[in-house]
């Protein structure tokens, strides 16, 4: 079968990596394999094709991305596909600039693409290695860059703006320009068709939490704002980033403690979150505990959450239609819905607590799963920007031919 496409997912020390094939109702999934932990011990693969052999078990020779790639590719080639059929290959990248849309990559987006690691350093530089990698693994194939910022370039000027000197703000690309972008995408597309809307008309305050968590105000099926900025280090905490903090804590800790501007980003980057205060990047086990650290970094995460809804809320005028909660957090925490519904109740916003713990198979495989029951919708959406990626590039004449 021909015409299948591979859309990669690329995290820090992760990688996700799906098969597409074309239908005429859409992408149908062919397989998903993931390689987490990846330069460090306990490095894992899975696979949702065929059993995994006794010799993709072993996982001594994945030291980086590249390697990893080369995994996945091998196991894929064996039992799902062949490197003929795959025609297109879809690249999630985190900070896209100034780009509108997604780009075929050709020498200069690449080394476009490289300037802007530094603005998301846990996930361009992976994704720029992935994108060099697949170049040389699959040089027949159409290789194309998708943006998380992509989705945001609807964020009116007043928003995107920082009070600072322009001049040098556009010199140096200093504006607010969001990001999780294709999963917001997803999630609109579907909400939108849950609740039987246009997506044009549709109003949404999505909260997309993972152990990188930002929230997004959708007005007519478009951002209007969006918690992360410039970089994907403002907004919400996350399970190793602070979120915002007042700028100046930050050129205290270096004046004070002579910390190199390198070791301020490790700080807010890799050393905060909920892990600087628990000693743990798991948030299902902050949820299980009682310890005292780990009831504040839940309480920390609960109120920059919800200070970012009712800011949200009145930006649309109280004409929201749903509050929407995905990303793996989002999805699979029951308690920390809860605690965001209750205090949105005075909003609207009534918690259906049966839907919102439900346990059942078949409700929970619904992309999108009411847990509300008032006025204004409490939705759970299951996001897939592997998915989001295929279905974009299979709509899009200029990139892909049905033939």
């Amino acid at each position: 079968m021909s015409g299948i496409v591979l859309s990669i997912n690329a995290g820090s020390s992760s990688l996700k990596v799906s098969l597409f094939a074309p239908t005429f109702d859409g992408p149908k999934h062919l397989a998903t394999c993931n390689v987490s932990s990846i330069g460090a011990e306990g490095t894992s693969f899975s696979s949702t094709s065929k059993a995994v052999s006794e010799e993709e078990k072993g996982m001594n020779n994945v030291q980086d991305h590249d390697s990893a790639l080369q995994h996945i590719l091998r196991h894929l080639f064996r039992t799902t596909t062949s490197q003929e059929d795959i025609t297109h290959v879809c690249h999630r990248v985190v900070h896209g600039g100034e780009y509108k849309e997604h780009i075929k990559i050709d020498t200069d987006a690449l080394h476009h693409l490289e300037a802007l690691t530094e603005l998301a350093p846990l996930h361009n530089a992976s994704a720029v290695a992935l994108i060099r990698s697949c170049l040389k693994q699959l040089p027949n194939t159409m290789s194309i860059a998708w943006f998380d910022t992509t989705f945001h370039q609807s964020i009116p000027s007043h928003i995107y703006t920082f009070p600072i000197d322009q001049e040098l703000a556009k010199k140096y690309g200093l504006r607010k320009y969001g990001f999780h972008g294709i999963s917001y995408s997803f999630i609109v597309r579907n909400v939108a068709e849950f609740l039987k809307k246009p997506t044009f008309t549709t109003n949404l305050i999505i909260l997309h939490l993972g152990s990188g968590a930002s929230a997004c105000c959708v007005k007519n099926g478009q951002s209007l704002d969006t918690s992360m900025s410039l970089t994907p280090l403002a907004g919400l905490p996350g399970a190793t980033r602070s979120g915002s903090i007042d700028p100046n804590a930050i050129l205290h800790l270096m004046k004070k403690s002579q910390t190199s501007i390198y070791d301020a980003e490790t700080v807010l980057n890799k050393k905060s979150g909920w892990k600087s205060l628990t000693q743990t990047s798991s948030f299902g086990d902050i949820v299980e505990s009682d310890e005292a650290s780990k009831r504040l970094a839940f309480d920390i995460f609960v109120d920059r959450i919800l200070d970012f809804v009712g800011a949200y809320y009145v930006k649309l005028g109280g004409q929201v239609d749903a509050l929407v909660f995905a990303g793996g957090i989002g999805e699979k925490s029951p308690q920390l819905r809860r605690a965001v519904a209750d205090k949105c109740s005075c909003l609207g916003f009534k918690l259906h607590e049966v839907n919102n713990v439900s346990t059942d198979k078949e409700e929970l495989s619904k992309t999108v799963r009411s847990i509300g029951h008032g006025e204004k919708g409490i939705l759970v959406c299951e996001t897939n920007e592997q998915f989001e990626m295929a279905y974009q590039c299979m709509r899009d004449e200029k990139l892909y031919s049905r033939d």
